[in-house]
């Protein structure tokens, strides 16, 4: 029976459709899904790898600023996807519009593979990466919004937050693909380090063609979604989306309140547990590349059903108190758990820190955000980029006059910045420069990335039903799409780029996590105030 039919006998399209049909809409919306993610977390993954590749080495923690300015810049572009597809998506249809974004993020993918170096071009090699970050980050704004719509519009009203929350595990699952192919190309004895560094690194970027073609198979054989096709039947189709979504009350306030009482906190929450965790392992504790993606890798196959078990909790209980409550968690527990790891992971580093007292007096310190070609680094921003790289706390003391920047390490007094004379300072007074993994606690530091994982999958899990069932269908993809990515993108995708500023700006290694924290009491006070449970109404108006 057609949805036109259904239309005209008053009935509900999603009750009639056969639960084999939504299974296979599921399984091909989230396969396509997970191969984006896929395709988007590569670089995030390889983001301090890529610091080497693509930006002066002259820095390296100014590298590392860089390489996650533009691990962060294809998250920034992604809000203006979301109106560009979603208005597509709300005037031809959601099969189609998703059909595009995952070609064009297929093929900025592989196009990453073929670049040359800083190396090779120079100032070159980064402007275009920039452009194939935008151009992913583009198409992901497009993606999601179609996927969670998509899905959400073949769901019965009672299983609407389990059904949809399939998708929501594929962020996750592509994140782990991403590790696992990283993994076996670097870690595996396929090749030697030295070879990944010169050319193995682009096989994962190369290999996603493969996954594109099967990606794209799949999702040619998918119908309109029967909501969508009932509301152009009943000629209730929006002309302009973008104005009845942004410019019209009450649902541009219902936009608002979806970014700052919902997605915002389920962002800073979500990037805070998979990547800033993995950051936080590789480059502030020095755990082993290898050992810290096999330790993250662990914690997402524990926690990713967690996704399903809260998408299928909200719709007996509702979604927002089990996103709001994943924020509360989160900003009262960041700092004894991050701590935990510090104890768990890298002991000695936790016991040089106590031991040695490390002071930086300067006059002319910045606050350094993004990296550019022109931006100048004093002698004090290289002295705490220096101590922030080698994941040490320090105290910010007066300057001394005379001295553009003094450093004292334990008895050891340091005039002006040299990293040579920096490094003896520390390897003096006992700097473990690298984690002892046989000293590590294993089974407390996957405890405590699980524990991070259940927040994720506790905020993230039932977010697309939620942002579904604020919206009516006739602006559905572009009014979920924005605050979503606006959320994630901006507040979200900023984590790693803003809390490593943050350190070493304060000389805290913790200190980057105020960010997350103070965005997750902000939409956990917003949501409470101004929201209101939404999980028992139809969808099909």
């Amino acid at each position: 029976m057609s949805a036109q039919d259904i239309a005209g006998r008053g009935g509900s399209v999603t009750a009639s459709i056969p639960r084999s049909e939504v299974r296979k809409v599921v399984f091909a919306s989230s396969l396509g899904t997970v191969f984006e993610w896929y395709d988007f977390y590569l670089y995030a993954t390889l983001a301090p790898f890529f610091a080497a590749l693509f930006f002066p080495k002259e820095n390296a923690t100014a590298a590392l600023l860089a390489a996650f300015a533009t691990y962060a810049a294809g998250f920034l572009v992604r809000p203006f996807g979301a109106i560009v597809f979603g208005r597509i998506g709300d005037l031809v249809g959601r099969k189609y519009t998703f059909l595009v974004t995952i070609l064009v993020m297929g093929f900025s993918t592989f196009a990453v593979g073929l670049l040359p170096t800083f190396e090779s071009i120079g100032w070159a090699a980064p402007v275009l990466l920039v452009t194939l970050r935008l151009a992913q980050g583009l198409a992901l704004g497009g993606e999601y919004g179609g996927a969670a719509t998509y899905v959400a519009e073949h769901s019965e009203d009672h299983r609407r937050g389990y059904e949809t929350a399939w998708i929501q595990t594929t962020a996750t699952l592509g994140f782990f693909l991403s590790l696992l192919v990283i993994g076996i190309c670097r870690f595996s004895g396929v090749m030697t380090p030295e070879q990944f560094s010169s050319w193995g690194w682009r096989i994962p970027f190369l290999v996603s063609l493969i996954l594109l073609v099967f990606s794209v198979y799949i999702r040619l054989k998918l119908n309109e979604s029967p909501v969508f096709q009932k509301m152009k039947s009943e000629g209730k189709g929006s002309k302009s989306p973008l104005t009845d979504s942004f410019l019209r009350y009450p649902n541009n306030k219902y936009v608002l309140l979806a970014l700052l009482g919902a997605t915002a906190g389920q962002g800073v929450v979500w990037y805070t547990g998979q990547f800033y965790a993995l950051f936080f392992l590789t480059i502030t504790l020095k755990v082993d590349g290898q050992l810290a993606y096999t330790l993250i890798a662990i914690s997402l196959l524990i926690g990713t059903p967690f996704f399903i078990f809260f998408g299928w909790l909200s719709d007996r209980i509702g979604r927002l108190k089990i996103i709001l409550a994943g924020c509360l968690i989160a900003a009262l527990t960041y700092f004894p758990l991050f701590a935990g790891l510090t104890h768990y992971a890298n002991p000695a580093l936790e016991k040089y820190q106590e031991d040695v007292k490390i002071s930086v007096a300067a006059t002319d310190c910045s606050f350094h955000i993004f990296i550019f070609p022109w931006t100048n680094f004093t002698e004090c921003d290289k002295a705490k980029d220096f101590l922030t790289k080698s994941g040490l706390s320090f105290e910010s003391v007066p300057a001394i006059e005379g001295q553009a920047v003094q450093t004292t390490v334990g008895t050891t007094v340091l005039q002006g910045f040299n990293a040579d004379a920096y490094k003896a300072a520390l390897t003096e007074s006992g700097y473990p420069a690298k984690a002892d993994s046989a000293a590590m606690n294993t089974p407390m530091v996957v405890l405590i990335l699980t524990i991070m994982m259940i927040y994720v999958t506790m905020v993230y899990g039932p977010i697309a039903a939620f942002l579904v069932e604020l919206f009516p269908t006739r602006i559905r993809y572009t009014s979920m799409s924005l605050p979503y990515h606006i959320g994630n993108g901006w507040f979200g995708g900023m984590l790693p780029l803003l809390a490593t500023a943050m350190v070493a700006a304060s000389g805290d290694i913790y200190y980057g996590l105020w960010y997350p924290i103070v965005v997750a009491v902000m939409t956990l006070i917003i949501g409470v105030l101004f929201l209101r449970k939404n999980h028992t109404r139809t969808i099909e108006d």
